[in-house]
């Protein structure tokens, strides 16, 4: 059983569990949550095997070829309450993308955090993994996504499971943004998850590419990388970005030390640049921001979102600068057109089988493939509630 007393004095005292919970129920109190009515909830996506739901959003005028991004709510969100603060369905109707909002459930988790810290729901084909790629594959042929056009962005557990989404299905993105999270493989049970949180223990980034490595068969090439943190961060302290460098560098073999340093609307952003002139990792470290998502609010360009727990206006959108570097932030979308379902091998892409029920099967699957048993885990879920019920966070 996880020793809880431990866990409460992560970083040598009460403090740091205490300050998480009171962040926790900050973020229950009011602000953006249950705002938003664009987003449409769409059933029937696959077997499901995590139990999300999911929400979807078709702007009124698609680009050609329309890429799709996946946005992940942080602890406490929702995924409508997500996209009013962070934007992204304001870039959707701007730019012409699809957007894919999957949503936990406090059935699953007390919090409405997404469970990346758990083993059975961060690897590939299993769990809430599973669940986002089968709602992936059902935006795909309801839309007419560009295989090569699927992008995803979280916050926070979001973040955390947008690691494990890239690492498990690399094939699958063409780029990833992880905003205050945690790289991949930083946790196996609660109690590491909150000393990942608290204090970051550092690896290599051999250790840490190696486990992107062995989440799947995949062999290249890897999504672009965009990481985001405020450097007063004491939810998800700020080393956790520098793991994720270590960890997405070296699968890029690209070098720690990056090519340029740069600002951005005010804001240190270092970019990694291989021999060929492209951008594949960028990181920005947003000065004196404490633990959200960075917003810049208005009707300019590069402004879109609301204010609100964890959804910090600080003067630069990271959703925005987040959608050029993916590429799709780009001219006004052209005349409206009617979506015709398509076969899932669309756009000339060969991995891609159907992955609405059961198990994904691609090229970088190994039919007959099993997974190492895991040994017994603790009752996770009930020294959490325990926790929180303690803390009067949740009803006893």
């Amino acid at each position: 059983m996880i020793n809880l007393r431990h866990a409460l004095n992560l970083g040598g005292s009460r403090g740091g569990w205490q300050k998480f919970l009171r962040a926790l129920d900050r973020g229950r109190a009011g602000g953006v949550g249950k705002g938003s009515t664009r987003l449409r909830e769409v059933f029937g996506f696959g077997s499901n095997p995590g139990n999300l739901r999911m929400f979807g959003y078709r702007p009124a005028t698609l680009a050609d070829n329309p890429a799709l991004v996946v946005v992940l709510h942080g602890c406490t969100q929702t995924a409508s309450g997500y996209d009013l603060g962070a934007g992204w369905s304001t870039l959707a109707d701007r730019y012409g993308f699809v957007l894919l909002l999957p949503e936990q459930q406090r059935f699953n988790n007390p919090n409405g955090c997404f469970n990346w810290f758990q083993p059975e729901h961060n690897r590939r084909n299993q769990g809430e993994p599973l669940s986002i790629r089968q709602m992936i594959e059902k935006s795909v042929v309801d839309h007419g996504i560009d295989r090569h056009r699927i992008f995803v962005t979280g916050l926070s557990a979001g973040g955390a499971m947008t690691s494990v989404m890239l690492a498990c299905y690399p094939e699958v993105f063409a780029g990833g943004a992880i905003v205050a999270g945690l790289p991949y493989g930083a946790a196996a049970n609660v109690q590491q998850a909150f000393e990942s949180m608290f204090q970051s223990p550092s690896r290599s980034p051999r250790e840490w590419g190696d486990l992107v490595r062995k989440a799947s068969s995949h062999r290249g090439p890897w999504p672009r990388i965009s990481v985001w943190h405020g450097n007063v961060d004491k939810t998800v302290i700020p080393s956790n970005a520098l793991e994720i460098l270590k960890q997405w560098t070296e699968v890029h073999g690209l070098p720690l030390s990056p090519s340029v340093k740069t600002q951005t609307d005010g804001f240190p952003r270092s970019v990694w640049i291989n021999e060929a002139g492209a951008e594949l990792i960028e990181a920005y470290s947003i000065t004196n921001m404490a633990h959200g998502t960075p917003l810049a609010v208005g009707e300019a360009e590069g402004a879109c979102g609301a204010p609100g727990p964890f959804l910090l206006p600080v003067g630069i959108s990271s959703s925005y600068h987040i959608a050029k570097f993916f590429g799709i932030a780009v001219a006004r979308a052209p005349a409206e057109r009617n979506i015709v379902k398509v076969s899932p091998a669309t756009h000339g892409y060969t991995d891609a089988e159907p992955v609405l029920e059961g198990e994904v099967l691609d090229k970088d699957d190994k039919r007959g493939w099993q997974q190492e048993p895991m040994p017994p885990l603790p009752d996770i879920e009930a020294v959490i509630n325990r926790a929180l019920r303690a803390a009067g966070l949740i009803k006893r």
